[in-house]
């Protein structure tokens, strides 16, 4: 098949969960013999050359990149919140140099499949139908809308008002594109319940992102236990969130128990106040490391203490990938059918929370069943070509 990836930024280098989820669809298209094209905004947040993206890379797609800014700028958005009612996360990404290449890619190659990355590509529909005839296809990579909720309730004052305003309006924006386009791929069940709710009719498939078991492989040879580790993007407001509710309500309390216990915090752009706020005995904060795997892998008790978001948390998907066992919130686990307990282990509140880093650090046979179950849960369920190959067989039945 010939399938052209759309996307509202680069998917390379692969450091967030979006960018991972992308590549991994596009190594598994082009291992199973699709002809992928890749097809993204170059943002100036994310901007990359041709020249940064590795050869073995560009072997897997013929990859395009869009000079589109995109920037935030609070004028802007002030602007938008009084003057407009569509929601600024989307009109950020509406570009008339990008219709311009979309247009004359369409005009110059024929596709079967155009998949869509993520809701900020939809408004680009109207513009695929006039000159392609392929299968347009939204894959939604989370309930936008739902992002914005649950980090309003967790915010205040003017922040709390303007994200609820933001929240209604991507709904909106949701709802309005819903259908518009031919088939919708969910990364998650509870998101494509979620979307069948809002009005979807379209024929619907589950695609779980998946791992590359050749990639991330278990070594425990520079394993530090007991240790407790957190990664993820620190831009990303439902991390920003997690972690510094973890530093209020759990922290002090495992210090108090474990004086020489010691927590390392991984992620890029974090704000200078998260930076300060990380200033604590004994939280290590090393940014953005060079090697997401091997930090992860000389770690050894991962904490997700998410209380927002949407879809699925490809990170607790790595660390269980690497045998670590997690301690994370009903939220982090949202979309992925672990068990608490056996492969994972879900805390409610902070006492739990504690109580459940307690008995990691104090058990190590039970630590060493919870890493065990973890990788085999995610072999068992989460294999990138067998997920492509699923996809692909979903999308021959209606070209």
């Amino acid at each position: 098949m010939k399938i052209l990836q759309v996307t509202n930024k680069v998917p390379y280098p692969t450091k967030d969960g979006g960018a991972i989820a992308c590549m991994n669809l596009t190594r598994g298209f082009s291992l199973l013999g699709n002809q992928v094209t890749v097809l993204s905004m170059n943002t100036a947040k994310h901007n990359i050359s041709m020249d940064e993206i590795p050869e073995p890379i560009k072997d897997l797609a013929e990859f395009k990149l869009v000079e589109v800014p995109a920037r935030i700028s609070a004028i802007s958005a002030i602007g938008n919140l009084f003057f407009s009612k569509n929601p600024y996360n989307a009109i950020r990404f509406i570009s008339n140099s990008f219709k311009t290449e979309l247009k004359k890619l369409l005009t110059e190659k024929k596709f079967d499949i155009i998949q869509l990355e993520g809701l900020y590509v939809c408004p680009y529909i109207s513009i695929i139908r006039k000159y392609s005839s392929a299968k347009i296809v939204y894959r939604a990579h989370n309930i936008e809308h739902e992002i914005w909720d649950r980090t309003a309730i967790n915010s205040r004052g003017f922040v709390k008002w303007y994200l609820k305003i933001l929240a209604k309006r991507i709904k909106k924006f949701e709802i309005r594109l819903l259908n518009k386009y031919d088939l919708i791929v969910p990364i998650t069940e509870r998101d494509g319940a979620i979307l069948d709710k809002l009005g979807n009719t379209k024929p619907q498939h589950v695609s779980q992102t998946g791992i590359d078991s050749l990639v991330l492989i278990p070594n425990a040879k520079n394993l530090e236990h007991p240790s407790l580790f957190h990664i993820g993007s620190l831009e990303w407001t439902p991390n920003k969130e997690g972690l510094v509710w973890f530093l209020d309500n759990c922290w002090q309390d495992i210090h108090v128990k474990y004086p020489e216990l010691k927590l390392y915090i991984a992620g890029r752009n974090a704000p200078v106040w998260l930076q300060k706020k990380l200033e604590m005995p004994n939280v290590i904060f090393k940014g953005e490391v060079p090697d997401a795997y091997e930090f992860m892998n000389s770690k050894s008790i991962m904490v997700v203490p998410l209380h927002s978001g949407s879809g699925m948390r490809i990170k607790i998907i790595e660390g269980m990938a690497l045998g670590k066992p997690i301690v994370t919130t009903p939220v982090g686990t949202e979309g992925i059918a672990t068990t608490s307990g056996e492969n994972i282990i879900i805390a409610e509140n902070a006492l739990d929370f504690n109580r459940a880093i307690f008995e990691l650090i104090e058990k190590r046979d039970y630590f060493d069943v919870i890493s065990k179950n973890a990788i085999e849960f995610i072999h068992e369920n989460f294999d990138n070509l067998a997920s492509a190959g699923a996809l692909v067989e979903f999308y021959k039945k209606y070209t």
